[in-house]
């Protein structure tokens, strides 16, 4: 595969780490219906649990709980799979890029396998892969925007995506303060305050890639 064809390959991918997981989410939270999912009240990981169960005060049962699992773990590997045939990085920053969104993959590979219901022990697991992709994620998405130069998008998005990321490291603080208060108001919201930026911020950034893609193929 040429540079081209990788760099369109790397935009798909990036795409593709977003896409993934709203579908997935969406997917599985319309199967979730008796009663009614949430999303600002229940956790995301909630609806990788099949249930019905009941942990961290609140009740679980999702039947399409192993498409939002199948979700869990393959975006944060098309993630992965986008940063490592991006073209333009120098090789330090490629490696430190490309060290994070391995961890985001770890992390999402954790949460798909330990779902969050805190049975057979498996807490620690899931929490571990959450707090790797809520980190991960969004410092990916500040160094993806930090090297927008190299990457040949421009400088606008660049600083969007530091943006995006910035905001997730504040929604994850939040998060962490609302679940530590056991209020538990709104706690859906914050969490998806930790993902939903950077996962835009893939799209964008993966769509910003491909864009320039056919502007090279076109000049070319």
């Amino acid at each position: 595969m040429n540079d081209i064809g990788r760099r369109r390959a790397a935009g798909a991918a990036l795409v593709a780490s977003g896409g993934i997981f709203f579908t997935a989410e969406l997917i599985a939270a319309a199967a979730w219906t008796d009663p009614p999912y949430s999303y600002t009240h229940h956790f995301i990981s909630n609806l990788g649990v099949h249930g019905p169960a009941t942990a961290f005060g609140q009740f679980m049962y999702s039947p399409l709980a192993w498409v939002m699992n199948t979700g869990f773990f393959l975006f944060g590997l098309a993630a992965l799979a986008g940063v490592a045939m991006l073209r333009g990085l120098p090789s330090r920053r490629r490696w430190v890029m490309t060290v994070t969104a391995a961890l985001l993959a770890a992390g999402g590979v954790l949460v798909a396998l330990f779902p969050g219901s805190g049975d057979n022990g498996t807490a620690d697991y899931h929490g571990l892969g959450t707090a790797l992709a809520f980190i991960s994620g969004n410092v990916l998405s500040i160094l993806i925007g930090r090297a927008h130069g190299p990457l040949g998008v421009s400088p606008g998005l660049g600083g969007a995506l530091v943006m995006f990321g910035i905001l997730g490291l504040v929604s994850l603080v939040a998060f962490g303060t609302v679940l530590a208060s056991d209020a538990g108001v709104l706690i859906g919201l914050f969490e998806r305050g930790i993902l939903y930026p950077f996962l835009i911020g893939f799209i964008v950034a993966g769509c910003a890639v491909w864009k320039r893609r056919a502007h090279e193929v076109s000049s070319g």
